[in-house]
C-alpha cells in the first residue's frame, strides 16, 4: 500500500518519532511518499537514511494512495485536506501539537497504531465539509472548510452587522464581532470557544455561533446540513474578512455570502483504541477527579 506523510516544519524534540513513523511504514512494507517541502525540512534536521518519493500537489495524489498521515496539529491536518480534497483517501493524524482533536494518535502509540493500520482494526468516519460561494471565485477551487466558515471585522474596532438567511428566509442581523458556520468537527474549534455546542460528527448539522455578540440573547444555533445559509456584511469599515479554517481572504461590504454542504466528505481513520467519546473525555478531562 501507498502512504502519504504530510507535515510542516516542528521542534527537534519532535524528530525521533517522525523517524520511527518511517520505520514502521517500512517494517509494514508500505510505500512512502512525503510532501516536497516537509521531506526538505527533514533533509535539513537529521539524515534520514532512506531515500523516499516526494510529492506536492493534489494531482500527484492520484496514485493509488492508500492512506494519508498528518503529523502534527489540527491546524496541520486541516491544511492537508485543500491536498485530498475529493480524491477520498482516507486520513489519520499524529498528534505532535498540543490539543489534537483530529490528530489524535499521540506520539508514542505510532508503533501500535501501524499494526492496527495493516491488520485492518479501524473504521471511516466521513466528515462533513463546508462549501463557500460567491459571485467571484474568492478562494479559487479550494471554497471548502473541514471546520467552520468564519466571518469578521478587519481594520476596525467597531462590531458589523451580519444579516443572515436560511433557505432564504430571514433569520437574524447579528451585531457582533463575527459570525461562525461550523460542522460538527469544527464544533470543538473556534465555535467552542465562543460558547457553541460540541456535535457529534455524523449529526448531519451545522452550527451558527455568534462572535462576541452585542445582545446577550442571541444564542448559537444549530441546524440542518440540508439548508443553505446566505449572509451579508455591513459596518463602518468597507471590508471584512473570511475564513475557511486556516486560509483568510479579504471582501467588500456587501457580498453575499453563500454557504452550504460540499458535494464531498473527508474520510477520516479511527482506529480500535480512538473514537470521539474517548477523545472528548481526553481532551477536555471530562469525569476528572481533581481529588484523586
Amino acid at each position: 500500500m501507498k502512504v502519504a506523510v504530510y507535515g510542516k516544519q516542528f521542534q527537534k524534540e519532535v524528530t525521533p518519532f517522525v523517524l520511527e513513523l518511517f520505520q514502521e511504514l517500512e517494517k509494514a512494507q508500505m510505500e512512502i511518499l512525503v510532501y516536497g517541502p516537509f521531506y526538505d525540512f527533514l533533509s535539513q534536521q537529521t539524515n534520514l537514511n532512506i531515500l523516499l518519493n516526494t510529492f506536492n500537489t493534489y494531482e500527484d495524489l492520484k496514485k493509488d494512495i492508500g492512506l494519508f498521515i498528518s503529523v502534527g496539529g489540527d491546524g496541520t491536518i486541516l491544511d492537508a485536506t485543500t491536498l485530498i480534497r475529493d480524491s477520498g483517501i482516507p486520513i489519520i493524524g499524529v498528534n505532535t501539537g498540543r490539543l489534537g482533536f483530529l490528530a489524535d494518535i499521540a506520539k508514542d502509540e505510532i508503533p501500535k497504531t501501524i499494526k492496527q493500520l495493516v491488520h485492518k482494526k479501524f473504521s471511516i468516519d466521513q466528515r462533513t465539509l463546508l462549501k463557500l460561494e460567491t459571485k467571484e471565485p474568492i478562494f479559487g477551487d479550494l471554497n471548502f472548510a473541514l471546520n467552520e466558515v468564519t466571518i469578521s471585522r478587519k481594520d476596525t474596532t467597531s462590531m458589523i452587522t451580519i444579516t443572515t438567511y436560511i433557505n432564504d428566509k430571514y433569520l437574524n442581523s447579528y451585531w457582533a464581532d463575527g459570525l461562525i458556520i461550523s460542522t460538527p468537527t469544527g464544533s470543538t474549534g473556534y465555535s467552542l470557544s465562543c460558547g457553541g455546542p460540541i456535535v457529534m460528527p455524523g449529526s448531519d448539522n451545522f452550527i451558527i455561533t455568534p462572535i462576541a455578540p452585542h445582545n446577550l440573547n442571541v444564542r448559537p444555533l444549530v441546524i440542518s446540513d440540508k439548508h443553505e445559509v446566505k449572509v451579508k456584511v455591513e459596518g463602518r469599515a468597507n471590508q471584512f474578512l473570511v475564513a475557511l479554517d486556516s486560509r483568510i481572504q479579504t471582501i467588500d461590504a456587501g457580498i453575499e455570502l453563500t454557504i452550504k454542504k460540499e458535494d464531498f466528505k473527508i474520510n477520516m481513520v479511527e482506529t480500535d483504541t480512538q473514537d470521539f467519546a474517548s477523545t472528548l473525555r481526553n481532551k477536555l478531562l471530562w469525569g476528572l477527579d481533581k481529588r484523586n
